[in-house]
């Protein structure tokens, strides 16, 4: 099912397998247009439960991957080889088969600090992202913005890319509250936004976001208020 709108088109799939490869297929095909157009292409992801089927597909696609520029949407205080980290599930989904070729930008790094890795990442985002996966949590929090969280506004407002975050107290969070963010300043700019979701609940929290448009109580919709591209959703129960 197709349903297209002025702010967000949503799909939904019957199946897992057709919901990953539509992702990849998407992914690639942006991909691929950038590579047109550019000397390079970026792609930033997100980490969770749900998108690695799309990357372990993805990394199959017959594209010049050692063109491709790939980053992180957010990431956990935690070493890039942390079985926690975001990192650490894109090099096991991702960065295999083809995509092996790819360039992989990391967020955090030993001995490096937040205010160094912060602003590593804003250096790194003067290269406009030509794809951007999101994902959304129970909670409505995506990247790592969550709602209630300590400085969410300031992070909602911020002129740069990528902030550091805590988010103490935020259940979605888990044990990982110190984190480092895209922000809606980051997003912007991107030439296609992707959010993977699966399950009727994670629906329901879509539909329920999309009457709304405050980002304070729900994150995820700074994925089709923030001004630039349209929010593609690929869906499945």
């Amino acid at each position: 099912m197709e349903i297209a709108g002025p702010r967000v088109h949503f799909l939904s799939y019957q199946s897992a397998e057709q919901w990953a490869w539509a992702g990849a297929v998407t992914l690639a095909a942006e991909l691929r247009r950038a590579l047109e157009q550019r000397p390079r292409a970026r792609l930033l992801l997100s980490g969770g439960s749900t998108p690695g089927p799309v990357y372990q597909a993805l990394s199959r696609a017959p594209l010049e991957w050692s063109r491709i520029d790939v980053a992180l949407v957010d990431e956990r205080w935690l070493r890039p080889d942390d079985p926690d980290s975001n990192s650490h599930l894109v090099h096991a989904t991702l960065l295999q088969d083809k995509a092996a070729a790819a360039r992989f930008e990391t967020l955090t790094r030993t001995g490096r600090s937040v205010e160094e890795a912060v602003a590593a990442a804003n250096l790194h985002a003067n290269q406009v992202p030509d794809a951007v996966v999101l994902g959304m949590g129970g909670d409505g929090h995506t990247a790592s913005l969550f709602p209630g969280m300590i400085g969410l506004e300031q992070a909602l407002a911020s002129p740069t890319a990528y902030v550091a975050v805590d988010a103490t107290g935020c259940p979605g969070s888990g044990p990982w509250p110190r984190r480092i963010s895209l922000t809606p300043a980051g997003l912007e700019p991107s030439r296609m936004r992707l959010l993977l979701i699966r399950g009727e609940d994670k629906r329901r929290l879509l539909e329920r976001a999309m009457d709304g448009t405050d980002p304070l109580e729900l994150p995820i919709r700074l994925a089709f208020t923030t001004p630039g591209a349209r929010l593609r959703v690929h869906w499945c129960p």
